[in-house]
């Protein structure tokens, strides 16, 4: 008992834990999921790919059962799961998978639609061409062999690797604490990139770009900005965005249809099918009528058919947003440098490769320099004994031993004991003329081999020269064309570059649809007529806003829930003046209960080109906030929070102001109310605000405006009635009063249903739920006092009323090239 007691070590459970999760995590980093960065393997690939070469299974042989090749690897190498190598085979196999593959495969081995291998007793599997590079010369002890885990055979610590597999064929894996995830490249910039180290060790990243231009996927798709690859090349850590290449197909009948033909890589097609499918049908994105797979052996087709009224860029976009059609790739250049993980940028994983080489070939060096020095050893005994034959046979003929005879040779001529043996078991053929003139003529050649393998140890720029000469042929005899098109990221080439400068009109329909409308005419028309029609409208459809931009301005939409949403004048489709539009939602990502309340068209979102601009918002029940523009120059296509509303209430106007203005809100039931700005402090962007006028029973403000000395209030009721009255007329008041009248609301001219802040050389567009529309002369209209009930200024028919009121603006002074403002 006491000798058990003595056997027994005390630990702390808490270190042994520790010791042994450490063990533990890091024969899953070393040994299992990252790879060396000197042949870009991890043990499980390097360990299918020698046990391939080992059996003989080289690209020049027959193809042999994969479930042969995985027995194998599990028997001499690899103690896992059967699965883990077949599945591991498999993917070096897959053209689709792997940029150059490793495993030349026959029979099913999966599909870029997600579809398994077929089991491994019926594929057939021998090593590519390019496979056998990584291999070539490991006879030649250019690396070390260690035990495998019985001990029974030997396996390779690393292969030779002729060609930087690692950023050839990159790499993915997930180990303790750590990842990895190498793009793969092509073949040929690699190799070039190598080049340069060698000719420079000293290259930057900038100098390796001109050649790596940038990962090369094997399902091709296009890369948008190299910012994401500089950075990964430069830190070893980047995103890359990645998107499928598609194209427009016109259809008859003025139908447009996109063709997808190269996809991300990692993504599967059908789970993209089916989301776009999804999509369609949920009406996430509108305008789909037709989804279809095409592809064959051709390659990749999937076609999506569209109506004839959407924008198709407006419906690819949405699919990018939303599907696999568009990916981030992110870049974790994380592999095993001398027994520890570490993540590398472009420049070190090159370098790393290259010290490979080295060691390589200096070792291949040296072993073909001991078999030629042997080799040259031998032949120097023979032809010693060529030169004195006579008397050698006459040794060997009078000895009664072997022993005796190779000792006696030792002895006469001086000769070791291989040179001794080897004349010995030479032929009597080699006795004749033509054999002695061979062995001089090999002996010749031995020598000046021998000299150059002992250049190239000694000179180290000799042997950079034979890295590179035995990587141009690898470069030559495998590489290919680049696969992958690098473009500019949005931002990177301005697409307005692309389109003209010019003032255009965007209308929005009260059931959400938008147009940008051209320059047309709109002729001035007696203030009373019925006006010309806008636009065709169905199902009840009216224009509810119409606003003046220029093609290269930023449109800043603000829905009536408080959110803000930025896009360029020019990404608006432009349409008649009869056409619908397409729905608002094809451009902007709004949800279903939101509705655009106001759209304000500014140059520039750059901070600095902004500073001092604020925007005052105004809500339906009379609260105000003011907030600095630039808090709002982080635009996200999702839209940003602009304003925090409270319960009930929603978003009636924002206007863009410089802090120093008055504030004019007009309110349904007549009331209006000024105050100063600067009555109200500058808040944050998700700020609630404060109150601007008091509201009295259900009354509601309809309209906020900002109050010029010089300008007219413009009020225009329900029922087609307005008048104008001095701005002047409003005495300042402090903010949250209840207001002074300034419209007389009864039942012939129905509630106020807009203000705006007009002079009398503006013209006015006024716009009926009908979508009939009328263009007057504000000096036409009636200067009235703030208690009156104005004039009629368009007929409204009965059960309809006025939607929404524009002013019109001359360009250039010309009367027929006149456009809306708001």
């Amino acid at each position: 008992m006491a000798e058990d007691q003595k056997s027994v070590i005390p630990i702390d459970i808490g270190q042994e834990l520790r010791n042994s999760f450490m063990d533990y995590a890091m024969s899953i980093i070393v040994a299992r999921a990252i790879p060396d960065v000197r042949d870009g393997l991890k043990p499980v690939h390097r360990r299918i790919l020698y046990a391939m070469y080992d059996a003989g299974m080289t690209s020049d042989k027959p193809y042999k059962k994969s479930a042969r090749i995985v027995g194998d690897v599990l028997g001499k190498f690899h103690p896992h799961g059967d699965s883990s190598v077949y599945e591991a085979l498999v993917r070096l196999a897959q053209d689709f998978s792997t940029r150059y593959p490793l495993v030349d495969g026959h029979g099913n081995f999966g599909s870029i639609d997600g579809d398994s291998a077929a089991a491994m007793r019926y594929t057939e599997s021998r090593m590519s061409g390019i496979a056998t590079e990584l291999l070539r010369d490991i006879n030649k002890e250019t690396v070390d062999f260690i035990p495998n885990y019985d001990e029974n055979e030997q396996e390779p610590t690393v292969l030779p690797s002729r060609y930087p597999n690692l950023l050839v064929n990159g790499s993915q894996g997930i180990a303790i604490g750590m990842a990895t995830n190498i793009p793969p490249h092509n073949l040929r910039e690699i190799i070039d990139g190598v080049i340069k180290v060698i000719d420079n060790p000293d290259v930057d990243v900038n100098e390796l770009m001109q050649v790596v231009k940038g990962p090369d996927f094997p399902t091709g798709s296009l890369i948008l900005g190299r910012d994401g690859i500089r950075k990964a090349y430069e830190t070893g850590r980047g995103s890359i965005t990645v998107r499928a290449v598609s194209h427009f197909e016109e259809m008859a009948g003025g139908k447009t249809r996109i063709v997808v033909t190269q996809i991300p890589y990692q993504q599967n097609k059908a789970r993209i099918v089916e989301k776009i499918a999804e999509l369609a049908r949920d009406k996430k994105v509108d305008g789909i009528t037709d989804l279809r797979d095409e592809t064959d052996r051709k390659g990749i087709r999937v076609v999506v058919e569209l109506r004839r009224d959407v924008r198709p860029q407006v419906v690819l976009n949405n699919l990018f947003k939303h599907t696999g059609l568009q990916t981030s790739f992110g870049v974790i250049m994380l592999a095993i440098v001398n027994g520890e993980p570490k993540v590398l940028s472009l420049k070190d994983a090159l370098y790393h490769y290259l010290e490979h080489q080295r060691v390589v070939v200096r070792r291949r060096t040296q072993y073909d320099l001991n078999r030629a020095e042997a080799r040259a050893h031998i032949l120097e005994g023979l032809r010693i004994a060529l030169d004195h034959l006579d008397e050698v046979i006459a040794l060997i003929r009078g000895s009664q031993t072997v022993d005796i005879a190779r000792e006696g040779l030792m002895t006469r001529f001086a000769l070791s004991e291989e040179q001794a043996q080897a004349i010995l078991d030479m032929r009597l053929q080699r006795l004749t003329g033509l054999e002695r003139d061979k062995i001089e003529a090999e002996y010749a050649e031995l020598q000046k081999r021998i000299q150059e393998l002992r250049a190239i140890l000694a000179d180290e720029q000799l042997l950079l020269n034979v890295i590179r000469e035995e990587l141009l042929e690898i470069r030559n005899k495998y590489g290919d064309e680049r696969r992958t098109k690098i473009i500019a990221a949005e931002g990177e080439i301005n697409e307005a570059d692309l389109i003209p400068v010019h003032d255009v009109v965007i209308a929005i329909t009260h059931r959400g649809y938008i147009k940008r409308i051209p320059l047309s005419t709109y002729h001035s028309q007696r203030r009373g007529g019925r006006g010309m029609s806008l636009m065709g409208t169905r199902d009840e459809d009216f224009v509810d806003q119409l606003y003046v931009t220029s093609t290269h301005d930023y449109l800043l939409f603000f829905t009536n829930r408080g959110r803000m949403y930025a896009i360029k004048g020019y990404d608006v489709p432009e349409f008649s003046r009869q056409a619908r539009g397409i729905p608002i939602i094809n451009l902007l990502n709004i949800e279903q209960n939101e509705k655009i309340t106001a759209v304000i068209p500014v140059q520039s979102m750059d901070p600095e080109e902004i500073s001092g601009v604020h925007l005052f918002f105004a809500t339906r029940q009379g609260i105000v906030k003011k907030t600095a523009l630039s808090d709002y120059s982080n635009i996200r296509k999702n839209g940003l929070i602009a304003i925090h509303l409270r319960d009930d209430d929603e978003v009636v106007g924002v206007k863009l102001t410089d802090g120093a203005k008055e504030i004019m809100m007009v309110t349904r039931q007549g009331l209006a109310i000024r105050f100063p700005e600067s009555d109200v402090r500058n808040m944050g962007r998700a700020a609630t605000g404060v109150k601007g006028i008091q509201l009295s029973g259900d009354d509601q403000v309809i309209a906020m405006d900002v109050a010029e000395d010089d300008h007219d209030v413009l009020a225009v009721t329900s029922r087609g009635y307005g008048k104008r009255t001095p701005v002047k007329e409003y005495r300042a008041q402090t903010r949250g009063g209840k207001g002074i009248k300034t419209m007389n609301c009864t039942k012939k001219n129905g509630q106020v249903i807009e203000m705006r802040m007009v002079t009398a050389e503006d013209d006015m567009m006024i716009i009926t739920q009908s979508g009939v529309a009328i263009r007057i002369h504000v000096k036409d209209i009636s200067t009235q006092s703030r208690n009156t009930q104005g004039v009629r200024l368009i007929n409204v028919d009965e059960g309809q009323e006025v939607a929404t009121v524009g002013r019109v603006v001359a360009v250039d002074g010309d009367d027929d090239e006149d456009i809306l403002d708001e």
